[in-house]
């Protein structure tokens, strides 16, 4: 990196980050009972950049995954994701937040038992009015993506937790979102599964183009990262 390159990162952060979380810190409840989530988190994330978030349970990964992903707000500090300002939008732009840059996956796969697996990955596109044409050709490229083209007529019922998984991964890229928020996507998985799974995320974020920010306990997750975030009671402690 150049001269000139490094003190113009240092000026703009936020023209050189997909994320940008700057001292946040979220606390539930108060008085004796307050619960310090998130204390005072500072963290960039390079477009196109697979960063695992670590920590035992209750050390605020959930938290702060809420908080980048416009689900929930911080007390302190602001983030930006893809230019947006975040923590300062309001509900309809959280709303356009959600629809357009941002997806989620979490370890409860959340797919409509009476969808198929190409209807579920569809929700999304019919939700922002694509054509018919270009919907099914989205979902056939998706479904093919996360190896599941021969299930596509199976409803959820039908399929193994693993490919029920695939589904959400599928619908969550179904807009092309610049960044993927995943909580535990392994969590309800079996080993094998589970680290297929995270191949498939690895896979994805480099043929989607994506950015992505995933809470695991499994090693393997860390092993595919292009960098690890620790956090213990809500403090950034390590990267």
């Amino acid at each position: 990196m150049t001269v000139q390159s490094a003190r113009h990162r240092a000026a703009d952060p936020v023209t050189e980050s997909m994320v940008l979380v700057e001292h946040v810190s979220r606390t539930y409840g108060s008085g004796d009972a307050a619960v310090h989530a998130v204390r005072d988190v500072s963290l960039s994330i390079a477009p196109g950049e697979l960063v695992v978030l670590v920590g035992r349970s209750g050390s605020g990964k959930t938290t702060l995954l809420n908080v980048v992903g416009g689900l929930d707000k911080p007390d302190e500090g602001r983030v930006v994701v893809d230019g947006r300002e975040v923590s300062s939008l309001d509900e309809r732009g959280l709303v356009a937040l959600r629809r357009d840059v941002v997806s989620f996956v979490f370890q409860t796969f959340g797919l409509v038992p009476v969808l198929s697996a190409a209807e579920n990955v569809g929700v999304p596109l019919r939700l922002r009015k694509v054509p018919p044409r270009a919907r099914d050709e989205r979902v056939a490229l998706l479904l093919d993506l996360v190896g599941l083209t021969d299930h596509a007529d199976q409803r959820p019922g039908e399929l193994s937790g693993g490919q029920q998984q695939r589904v959400a991964i599928a619908r969550a890229l179904a807009n092309s979102p610049r960044l993927l928020v995943a909580d535990e996507p392994t969590g309800q998985l079996d080993s094998a599964t589970g680290v297929a799974i995270m191949g498939l995320l690895r896979a994805v974020v480099e043929h989607e183009r994506t950015t992505a920010l995933v809470a695991t306990h499994d090693p393997v997750m860390m092993a595919l990262a292009d960098r690890v975030v620790r956090l213990q009671d809500g403090v950034l402690v390590e990267e």
